[in-house]
């Protein structure tokens, strides 16, 4: 009986040392999760180019090295949303496919700026379907932007001016980014002169 007792005991003793590594690998696990999970919210911007400012013309690369122009005045007349992303970002990855509905429905060139290693990006490029959206390099641009957390998105005009620059993660983020463009077209003046008549 004594030895039933004992190894019982045991047994119990061995069961509860797992049961509380189990919980103790559990408890990091979710914190992990939630670190990774967690909405970003409404971000300060404290440096770099700000809203209402001009963003220069930069020259960027794409990851096969070929030069792009970004900011200044746009060529096609198009305003213009630039999207910073890590590799190692997750939330960006998340918040990739709403800001290229958010572009389409907005008749936005939408730019994808990669920060980080070249081969961690050209990585990325081939594992998340970018759907012709241009994943592009710019040492000069995160110097200009002094972008401190992903996913930030800078909303420019056809004009190159910023009109709005913060993280978001969230389509409701990024549609609120968006709505800070001038919405009147040069034709809807003109129907409204005309009417006005």
């Amino acid at each position: 009986m004594l030895i039933i007792l004992t190894v019982s005991t045991v047994l119990l003793t061995l069961f509860t040392l797992a049961l509380a590594l189990g919980v103790f690998v559990l408890a990091r696990q979710i914190g992990v999760l939630h670190e990774r999970l967690a909405p970003i919210g409404v971000q300060s911007v404290l440096s770099g180019l700000q809203a209402g400012q001009a963003l220069p013309q930069v020259t960027a690369r794409t990851l096969a090295d070929a030069p792009v122009a970004i900011g200044g005045a746009s060529a096609a007349g198009r305003a213009m949303m630039l999207m910073f992303v890590s590799a190692d970002c997750p939330v960006c990855k998340r918040a990739l496919p709403s800001a290229r509905t958010v572009a389409q429905a907005n008749g936005l060139d939408l730019v994808l700026i990669g920060e980080g290693d070249v081969a961690a990006l050209s990585a990325m490029a081939r594992q998340t379907p970018l759907e012709g959206v241009p994943l592009l390099v710019s040492m000069e641009l995160l110097l200009l932007m002094q972008i401190g957390r992903l996913p930030t998105l800078v909303v420019l005009d056809p004009r190159g001016v910023i009109t709005a620059r913060d993280v978001a993660g969230s389509r409701r983020e990024i549609e609120a980014l968006v709505a800070t463009l001038p919405q009147a077209r040069p034709a809807l003046k003109e129907e409204v002169s005309h009417v006005a008549v």
